[in-house]
């Protein structure tokens, strides 16, 4: 299908893809002649200039570690706090139950470490085959302590998470269950609030990861119902770092791991060592960049799911949340369109445009005949950055019995995104497909 019956029909959308693009600095790079088109989002967004700025600003005026009698580390003590509140507005929680870490991988195995305290031989935890290894690795680990993991599965048909077969497995017990709000390979949103109430009834806790559904859309911790949830700021146009939500009176309750002067008040006890301070500040500027798109392009945020104490800030990110949603949402369905007239072209996850409220704008994929590296190897050269492998998805890529042929190609949308290179995308692969001398699926020579 050529670009020009890709034409977007997004003239009646509030986002402006001319002023999102002008604040990314990174999306003026071009590769062998070519603009980039950075479809690679979901193994890491691109970073507005004020990131940059208020990352820059800190090592210049601010570096120092935390807690000193002295201007620059009074400094840091306030990017600190702003980097916990900004968060908790992103997700709708409170400063102190905001965990900063190294990753999310890093911090969901320190909490695995410290619930692992709690677990007894026989008690269950369930895992999906749709989740990224992040939120099923550090939980496998504490069979070593004798916990018994349950594997909820998925549709294969449409890559979703099977939530009856899921809910099935919950008993007296469960102690926890580990879910994502997105997949990061095939974009399938999972009802995580109706999963969270099912695990509360039996008395089970409820790790949600919403690392790659954060970018997308709107969160809101209390509406869910979770007990935890970990995102990375790395994925929403910030810097490496990563966030954990906790409840309170979890993060109270439980005992991390931690030298022993430091405090013991939350979130401090699990936050091990010195932070990223520079990442913080670009954090806390990532958020403030979504806040004004919801100034800029959101109709406003409705006011019967705001608390009274909501803040101005919180209001702006929903809105602006939202405008990214229905952006994207429009995107999507021109890419899988696209994707689906492609002769040979093997589509995993959701495709009806009626269940697009149900997907992030996240795609994977294969050609017949043709390596995914290969074919990631083939775009990179024209300037389109796509993925290849099972990217940590290990469950997934296994259940669609695509592991030992090297996995799928990833396409991954972002608000930065254009119709146009969604075009090219898509011409780039039909082209591909289209090429006599196929691509060897077992070497890609």
């Amino acid at each position: 299908m050529p670009r020009s019956d890709l034409r977007p029909r997004l003239c009646h959308l509030a986002l402006d893809p001319t002023y999102v693009r002008s604040q990314f600095p990174a999306l003026a790079q071009q590769v062998n002649g070519r603009p980039a088109v950075f479809l690679d989002a979901p193994g890491g967004t691109q970073v507005p200039q004020r990131v940059i700025e208020a990352m820059t600003d800190y090592l210049t005026r601010s570096n120092s570690n935390s807690h000193g009698a002295f201007d620059t580390s009074r400094r840091s003590d306030k990017i600190l706090q702003q980097a916990h509140a900004a968060v908790a507005d992103l997700l709708g929680c409170d400063a102190e139950e905001v965990v900063f870490g190294a990753n999310m991988t890093t911090l969901t195995f320190a909490m695995s470490r410290a619930i692992g305290r709690e677990i007894k031989p026989g008690d269950e935890i369930i895992v999906t085959n749709l989740d990224h290894d992040a939120n099923v690795a550090p939980w496998r680990a504490l069979e070593e302590q004798g916990a018994v993991i349950r594997v909820a599965d998925i549709r294969t048909e449409d890559c979703t998470l099977d939530i009856e077969g899921l809910l099935r497995l919950l008993n007296e017990r469960t102690k926890l269950v580990a879910v994502g709000i997105a997949s990061n390979s095939v974009g399938s949103i999972n009802d995580v609030a109706a999963i969270t109430k099912a695990a509360h009834q039996v008395g089970a806790l409820c790790y949600v990861d919403a690392v790659h559904y954060a970018p997308h859309g709107p969160i809101d911790v209390r509406e869910i119902g979770c007990d935890f949830l970990v995102c990375s700021a790395y994925k929403f146009f910030g810097p490496h770092v990563g966030a954990l939500y906790g409840k309170a009176e979890h993060l109270e309750r439980l005992r991390p791991y931690k030298v022993r002067p430091a405090s013991d008040e939350i979130p401090d006890r699990w936050e091990t060592g010195t932070l990223n301070h520079e990442g913080l500040a670009g954090a806390a500027a990532a958020v403030d960049y979504l806040a004004d798109l919801g100034s800029r392009f959101g109709p406003g945020a409705d006011e019967s799911k705001l608390s009274g104490e909501c803040s101005q800030r919180r209001r702006l990110l929903l809105a602006g949340m939202g405008a990214i949603q229905r952006y994207e949402r429009e995107l999507a369905g021109q890419l899988i369109e696209g994707l689906l007239s492609i002769d040979g072209l093997r589509f995993y996850g959701i495709r009806e445009a009626s269940r697009f409220g149900q997907r992030v704008p996240t795609v994977s994929i294969r050609l017949d005949g043709r390596h995914p590296r290969a074919i990631a190897e083939h775009l990179g050269d024209q300037g389109i950055f796509v993925w290849d492998g099972n990217y940590y998805a290990l469950g997934l890529s296994e259940r669609l019995d695509v592991e030992a042929s090297a996995g799928m190609v990833r396409i991954g949308l972002a608000h930065y995104n254009t119709t146009d290179e969604v075009g090219q995308v898509v011409d780039a692969l039909s082209a591909l497909a289209n090429k006599h001398g196929a691509v060897s699926i077992a070497t890609g020579e």
